[in-house]
């Protein structure tokens, strides 16, 4: 199955920070030819070198995704990735003058916006849909994610957490423009205050505020929350953009409890699938 290829109509640039390097960063998305695929450019670097966001170039899953090439470098891609995958972008070069994209308001929807504002234009060429034959599955402990036949791309997520205000949380959703847009872009990375000192020491969430992520104390949420469920919404987005790195894709993902990693080697055994 092949659909038409898109790109953006013309050059968006947004400055932020980095959620979790908190490094200022100015991101450009380009218009791209057909057959481009979506290039990192590291406009900071000698030659500014490239990574194609593709699941072959995955080298770290912890608490974000990082896609490498010699010296090119970027992490924390899921949330731009998302916006793309959702919006149908097939081709775009993303030019950042620093590894981390901007964390925006932490969640797809800055990335939306501005593919929004540079408007999508249909290419006349084609791009593979990869649709399944037979289902696919992770499983590590408790958690899994699996990959089921389906004419179109659901995701159906749940969440067990401890925490007094989560507790189980499942949505299942069929991804198209409108559904993203309204019950996904949106959601926010959730954190807990007792893990933000790990984090901290780690070099990691120097970026994050009580308004670019949702976070919990052991007893009552510091933030004002979007959807009483936006957790198990953003872990949605997290895998639409995880997902994206193997390109178009048919299935219904089912996930319990998921992460990156899982994700990530969801997308491998996907990859294996396209040769």
């Amino acid at each position: 199955m092949n659909r038409k290829q898109h790109t953006i109509r013309k050059p968006v640039s947004y400055k932020g920070n980095g959620l979790h390097s908190g490094m200022p960063v100015t991101m450009t998305m380009h218009p791209a030819k057909p057959g481009t695929g979506i290039l990192f450019r590291r406009s900071d670097l000698p030659g500014m070198p490239e990574v194609p966001a593709d699941s072959r170039y995955i080298t770290s899953t912890m608490r974000a995704t990082t896609l490498e090439k010699g010296p090119a470098k970027v992490f924390t891609v899921e949330h731009l990735l998302s916006a793309l995958y959702a919006l149908n972008i097939d081709n775009c070069i993303i030019e950042m003058d620093s590894p981390e994209p901007p964390v925006g308001d932490g969640s797809a929807k800055t990335f939306v916006d501005m593919v929004e504002e540079a408007g999508i234009e249909e290419q006349d060429e084609e791009i593979p849909v990869l649709t399944l034959d037979r289902s696919v599955a992770i499983y590590e402990g408790k958690k899994f994610i699996t990959a089921l036949p389906y004419d179109g791309l659901r995701i159906t997520f749940t969440s067990i957490n401890p925490h007094p205000l989560l507790g189980t949380q499942m949505v299942d959703i069929v991804i198209d423009h409108d559904s993203y847009m309204k019950e996904i872009a949106s959601a926010r990375t959730i954190g807990f205050t007792w893990e933000l000192e790990a984090m901290r020491k780690m070099g990691l969430g120097k970026g994050g505020t009580l308004e670019n992520a949702v976070v919990y104390s052991e007893t009552e949420c510091l933030s004002v929350p979007r959807f009483k469920d936006e957790l198990v919404r953003h872990k949605i987005l997290d895998i639409l953009g995880d997902i994206s790195l193997i390109g178009p894709l048919h299935a219904h993902i089912i996930a319990v409890l998921g992460s990156h990693k899982l994700n990530a080697e969801l997308s491998e055994k996907l990859q294996a699938l396209k040769k």
